[in-house]
């Protein structure tokens, strides 16, 4: 079978259950699938997706402090919703782009299934709390710059995994401290889930930037000066602080880049110190 075809096939199931086992499967059998340079027809309406939860703009989805379990219920079935869109934005990154190496191919896939168990783990925790995955409203935020960046695998890398996904490596430990500060078993628990949630996504970052700056290196860019191009060009959002510089070095961001994140056109200005 070929792996970029199966990826696409998978995108476009709108059960969960199925999509989490099938993701899981394709990234175990990876080895035994063939790597064709044609791509798949793109079918309409891209990703499946299940009829719950409702999408709404992301000004529209409410907010609630996590000191009560019915906050608690609603920031972790957000989070939960961004790692289901996670799943998707991986195996987009399979199917869509022609030309890459072998190796792109397969540290996607493994994104792909990473991304699964994230969602199985606080989908778990949801239904320990009398919840499910589909109960409360969610946005569409980072399918939004997927769709954006569908026709160049260079704004892809830059403005998915090492944009938006990138922050959530600033928010998770503030969501992790104030979870912990209300001392219940359940938030207390959740914040153990976003620890393992935390350090694989750097790792995720971190493939991001890896192919990223592969990607500018072969077509001649400046990878920092480019970047600045295309987060204008598409219009992405500028990370809000405070920055989590340990998880960002981690995952191969330069110290100029991270200056330009942190000060942005005022950057040349920025304390020694940082």
């Amino acid at each position: 079978m070929e792996l970029r075809q199966r990826a696409l096939q998978v995108l476009c199931l709108s059960d969960v259950d199925q999509k989490v086992r099938q993701t899981l499967d394709l990234q175990a059998h990876a080895a035994s699938f063939s790597i064709a340079d044609e791509t798949p027809v793109e079918p309409h309406d891209l990703p499946g997706r299940p009829e719950r939860p409702a999408l709404l703009a992301h000004s529209q989805v409410a907010r609630r402090s996590p000191a009560t379990p019915a906050g608690r219920a609603v920031l972790l079935h957000a989070i939960a919703h961004i790692e289901f869109n996670a799943i998707n934005l991986a195996l987009d990154a399979v199917w869509r782009f022609s030309g890459m190496p072998q190796r792109y191919y397969l540290d996607w896939l493994r994104i792909a299934a990473e991304e699964a168990q994230h969602f199985s783990l606080l989908r778990e925790h949801l239904r320990s709390q009398g919840h499910d995955y589909g109960d409360f409203p969610a946005h569409q935020g980072l399918w939004t710059m997927c769709e954006k960046t569908r026709g160049d695998v260079l704004a892809r890398m830059a403005l998915v995994p090492r944009t938006l996904e990138a922050r959530g490596l600033d928010a998770t430990p503030l969501i992790q401290r104030k979870l912990r500060q209300t001392g219940a078993a359940d938030a207390l628990a959740a914040a153990d889930i976003l620890e393992t949630i935390l350090r694989e996504e750097v790792g995720h970052v971190a493939i991001g930037n890896h192919w990223y700056r592969w990607l500018c290196e072969r077509d001649g860019l400046d990878a920092e000066a480019h970047y600045t191009v295309l987060v204008q060009r598409h219009e992405a959002p500028q990370p809000k602080p405070p920055l989590n510089l340990e998880a960002r070095r981690r995952a191969g961001f330069t110290e100029t880049e991270l200056a330009w994140l942190t000060y942005g056109e005022n950057a040349s200005n920025r304390p020694n110190a940082f």
